[in-house]
């Protein structure tokens, strides 16, 4: 397959990505990343208990995002909120919630990436991992499309982006474009908003 030169936007979108991911491994290895981490789980929790959802969809963390799952497993209060993981198809592109209980053995999706091979759900709530986030709550990930795309079927659905503060971009380097779907919440280490 021979790959199509990308357009003048699309060419500073993947820089950009580049360049916060970078960010985002000398924040990992930094002396502040644990209790960021902490932080962030705290303040991630508390979100989630003020909107109660009766299923709650997570991600697979990958390149070094924060691994929801582990903070949410770590806390009783979540024990009988029904989870699940998305599951990405590549041809046509699109994603699926999937039923899952922690410690289930996975599946990986078409993607490659960790998922589960439980039933198909549709969640309430979605915590979605953000390579970088505007003041807006546009969410810049890594490319595909799958959540903006799944958010536009499903308007009703609260969603969670999840990322360091020092992943905020400003609106001016990152302006969205139709197809962005705008986060419900963003929660960093310094909380939600």
């Amino acid at each position: 397959m021979i790959a199509l030169p990308l357009s003048p936007a699309d060419a500073d979108r993947q820089s950009l990505r580049q360049r916060l991911l970078a960010e985002r491994d000398v924040h990992a290895g930094s002396a502040v990343a644990p209790d960021a981490a902490a932080a962030l789980a705290q303040a991630l929790l508390d979100t989630l208990m003020t909107l109660e959802p009766e299923c709650l969809g997570l991600y697979s963390a990958m390149r070094r995002e924060f691994n929801v799952a582990a903070a949410l497993h770590a806390d009783p209060r979540f024990a009988k909120t029904g989870l699940a993981l998305p599951y990405a198809r590549r041809t046509p592109r699109a994603l699926s919630f999937r039923r899952w209980q922690p410690g289930r053995p996975t599946v990986a999706d078409e993607c490659g990436i960790a998922s589960s091979d439980g039933a198909e759900v549709e969640p309430d709530v979605v915590v979605i991992p953000c390579v970088g986030f505007t003041a807006g709550r546009h969410r810049l990930g890594f490319g595909g499309g799958y959540y903006d795309r799944w958010l536009a079927a499903h308007p009703g659905v609260t969603s969670v982006g999840v990322a360091g503060s020092f992943a905020e971009i400003d609106e001016v380097v990152f302006a969205a474009r139709p197809h962005d779907i705008a986060l419900t919440i963003i929660v960093t280490e310094r909380g939600a908003r």
